[in-house]
């Protein structure tokens, strides 16, 4: 668990154009609102920018970014995380999480069984995953009511019920065979 006072709300994902404008990834539930969060900061707060999006372009923004003024200053932008601050951020109902408030909490099972710590989220489209590392290897468990039913932030740990089946225990790395 994270008490980072910055969150990581999009990625730079290269130059768009001549004139110094940025191809930008948003991982924001509504993309466009990551304008509203400025200013965006490197991943070490070692830089600001504010933020002007431009248009939509395929599954991404553009936007120009103070200070950059070049296609070479936005190329070398490229990979660069965005960060806003917290407080600038919506306030979550009970039941939603900022993903860097899950990393590093413990994850038990129903009966109380260490399984791990939250390593990573994951969210290839279908919903997110946990990714547990635990002494027995890796779990990945979906992110879902079902098999995470509490999530307690203060006490910094989930209960989770993950899938038993022999198969997805095989896809993440758990086969019992070897």
């Amino acid at each position: 668990m994270t008490d980072d006072p910055r969150i990581c709300v999009g990625v730079i994902s290269g130059a768009f154009g001549v004139r110094g404008e940025v191809r930008l990834k948003s991982f924001c539930a509504q993309p466009e609102a990551i304008a509203a969060y400025a200013p965006l900061w490197t991943a070490d707060g070692g830089r600001s920018f504010t933020l002007r999006l431009t248009r939509g372009t395929g599954g991404g923004l553009t936007a120009r970014l103070s200070g950059v003024a070049t296609r070479e200053d936005a190329d070398a932008l490229r990979g660069v995380e965005l960060y806003a601050d917290r407080d600038r951020l919506p306030h979550l109902p009970d039941d939603e999480f900022y993903h860097t408030d899950l990393l590093g909490l413990q994850v038990l099972d129903t009966s109380g069984r260490p399984l791990g710590t939250v390593r990573a989220v994951h969210n290839h489209g279908a919903g997110d995953i946990l990714d547990v590392a635990g002494p027995g290897g890796g779990l990945l468990i979906p992110f879902t009511k079902a098999a995470v039913p509490t999530v307690d932030l203060t006490l910094g740990r989930i209960i989770a019920d993950p899938p038993a089946s022999d198969d997805a225990r095989e896809e993440i790395g758990h086969d019992d065979d070897e």
